[in-house]
């Protein structure tokens, strides 16, 4: 395990009336979002570097650091829930889109070998990924992956929910939310049609797939802060030497405004590097800092002065949504690395308190 005696442990996830494995645990900021709903009693992921992150926060008396190629079903203890935030590169656009059965995403089926191997299943799963998984291949991805769930005895279906509800950044994710056939299932939590959660894709399936459930509920509250209002003052601008990458119409947009606070990544257009920003006060997805590329600069205009920097790595927790008293031990790379790698706080929390809490109400008092 990793070491955690230069920090205390300062979240207690203890008191929740239910339990949860937490497969591709991470960071642990969807232990965090459910804290008070769901208690994980069993995480397992295979970074070191988020790994420390995890129990610098939480402790490690339920984390198993190892593949989960090696991790057997008989040897869990019983859970009221699954969630597996199964790896994403291989369904990203941004990614190889090797596919459902490629190296990394295939990961998944260890997590459905597993629990196979469970003596008593929980009654609810919960698979997070990029909303590449319902796209691409022609939706395929997503369809062997909802029947291996229907073969073992659930009923499913997909919703699609951006962080940009909540957080200043536009992050959107693929939940599906899955309960054992014949379970109750309260009726507020199912429609009959595509809501507000189901963009064109997940439609698409859900009118086609046996045992989809049109998942809904109301939309959150709007959100008012703005990228403005995670930024960390008295930070130094020394990426200035960026600005030149800015392309024409980005700084005629600058331009109009006495005031700017923008992010963009450096993106290759036409065999030219590019600083492409967003103007909508928000900020772009944050990835994991692999590849030139995937770290995301931050903008600021004031008056005829315009400076560039990267984002920070509190910056980057504060847009996922977890407290300033999150540790995030390690190297910048590492504490970027768990922040991009990790769901968004804030959405974690929503689904636990709008679905997975009500059906635990509900398939446990059967």
């Amino acid at each position: 395990m990793i070491q955690t005696t230069l920090y205390e442990k300062n979240i207690d996830l203890a008191p929740a009336p239910w339990t949860m494995h937490e497969f591709f645990a991470g960071s642990g900021l969807v232990a965090y979002g459910l804290k008070g709903m769901f208690a994980p009693i069993w995480a397992n992921d295979i970074s070191e570097q988020k790994t420390a992150v995890y129990e610098a926060n939480f402790g490690d008396d339920y984390f198993v650091l190892d593949d989960i190629k090696n991790i057997c079903g008989k040897d869990l203890p019983f859970a009221h829930l699954s969630w597996a935030s199964f790896p994403c590169q291989d369904l990203s656009l941004a990614g190889s889109l090797g596919g459902i059965h490629a190296s990394r995403s295939g990961l998944v089926w260890e997590w459905l070998r597993i629990l196979d191997e469970i003596e008593y299943k929980p009654k609810i799963l919960l698979l997070e990924n990029v909303t590449g998984l319902l796209s691409t291949n022609g939706g395929d991805n997503y369809r062997v992956l909802h029947m291996a769930l229907v073969e073992r005895g659930y009923d499913c279906g997909a919703i699609v929910l951006n962080a940009s509800h909540f957080v200043p950044q536009s992050r959107p994710r693929v939940f599906i939310i899955a309960v054992q056939n014949g379970c109750n299932i309260p009726l507020e939590l199912v429609g009959d049609s595509p809501c507000w959660l189901h963009n064109k894709a997940a439609s698409d399936l859900g009118s086609s797939l046996p045992r989809w459930i049109w998942w809904k509920t109301e939309k959150p509250p709007r959100r008012y802060n703005t990228l403005r209002d995670v930024i960390e003052k008295d930070v130094p601008f020394d990426k200035d030497y960026v600005l030149k990458l800015i392309p024409k119409r980005h700084q005629e947009k600058l331009a109009e405004h006495e005031v700017v606070y923008a992010t963009g990544y450096r993106r290759t257009r036409h065999g030219e590097q590019q600083l492409e920003l967003r103007f909508d006060g928000i900020a772009g997805c944050l990835r994991t800092p692999e590849g030139g590329s995937s770290k995301q600069y931050l903008v600021v205009k004031k008056g005829d002065e315009v400076h560039a920097r990267l984002l920070t790595v509190r910056e980057a927790a504060r847009l996922m949504g977890a407290p300033d008293s999150f540790i995030l031990p390690g190297s910048y790379n590492d504490g970027y690395k768990a922040m991009g790698d990790a769901v968004a706080m804030p959405v974690a929390h929503f689904i636990g308190e709008r679905f997975l809490t009500k059906l635990a109400e509900a398939v446990y008092d059967d």
